[in-house]
């Protein structure tokens, strides 16, 4: 089943005194793949500048821009209409086997090693072994990783930061979706599971009526190399389907941070960030 969804996604900075000029970048735009086609997509500025569009290393939409006016507000606004569920993923067939080949670490050598956010200490190295050596195929060991984070972490705010790193999370016992994720990806790395850290959106509602306007926010999974690309949502459980609109992938959050810039000027800021979704079709 395929929905069309529109999403806008609006950052929105506010500093105290004006700033000389400010240097920015956005991950915002979503990619067509085999499940999802994107129809339209746009990113908007405020003030009004040149904006230049490219894509990184990891094959994320990359806007970046700078400001040069003196300015006390910085406003950047994505927009998108996708097609989604176009493809369901499959979980794939390589072995244990397979996945140690070295042909396959060489390729994803920067997928299962330890990165700023995600590493792994004796605790989570033992529920890895203990999940490799419970499950034949390693589809089947992602999926209970997955299911692994979703029992053990609680979901919440303010508990976290975007510096926490997977061993602080699984202390602490609970985070927001990028905690999630980092966790499941240490327990998949861990386990010779290449993985990527996958940003994006998640429609909360299965039932949507068409043309309602859902406030909803960023969301984040994980993507596993099992054979093909295998994503899960270790937050959710949801499959990863046409309620998801994917956006940029990475190592971690890190890489793929939707918005990140700088500023000249002595001045305080705030930020507000809003998301809508509509589900069009």
């Amino acid at each position: 089943m395929t929905w069309r969804l529109q999403v806008t996604h609006t950052t929105k900075y506010t500093y105290s005194a004006p700033v000389a000029q400010s240097y920015n970048e956005a991950r915002l735009e979503p990619r067509s793949d085999r499940h999802q086609a994107v129809l339209a997509s746009r990113v908007e500025v405020d003030p009004s500048t040149r904006v230049v569009r490219h894509v990184d290393y990891w094959g994320s939409v990359v806007h970046h821009f700078d400001v040069q006016v003196p300015h006390q507000g910085l406003t950047v606004v994505g927009r998108a209409t996708v097609e989604t569920g176009t493809e369901l993923a499959q979980p794939g067939e390589a072995t244990w086997e397979e996945l140690r080949d070295p042909s396959i670490t060489d390729q994803f050598e920067e997928l299962l090693i330890p990165t700023q956010a995600v590493t792994w200490d004796d605790e989570i190295a033992s529920v890895a072994a203990e999940l490799a050596a419970a499950h034949d195929t390693p589809a089947a060991a992602a999926e209970g990783a997955a299911a692994w984070v979703n029992d053990r972490l609680e979901y919440r705010r303010g508990s976290t930061g975007v510096q926490t790193t997977s061993p602080e999370v699984l202390a602490a016992g609970s985070g927001v979706c990028q905690d999630f994720a980092h966790v499941n990806l240490a327990l998949l790395r861990a386990m010779g599971i290449p993985s990527w850290y996958v940003s994006g959106y998640l429609h909360p509602d299965p039932k949507a009526e068409i043309d309602d306007v859902i406030v909803g926010e960023s969301h984040a999974w994980v993507a596993a190399f099992t054979g093909t690309v295998w994503p899960l949502d270790p937050t959710s459980l949801n499959p990863v389907a046409e309620r998801h609109i994917r956006v940029a992938a990475g190592r971690d959050y890190h890489d793929v941070a939707p918005f990140r810039g700088i500023y000249a000027g002595r001045a305080d800021q705030e930020l507000e960030v809003t998301v809508e979704l509509v589900r069009k079709a």
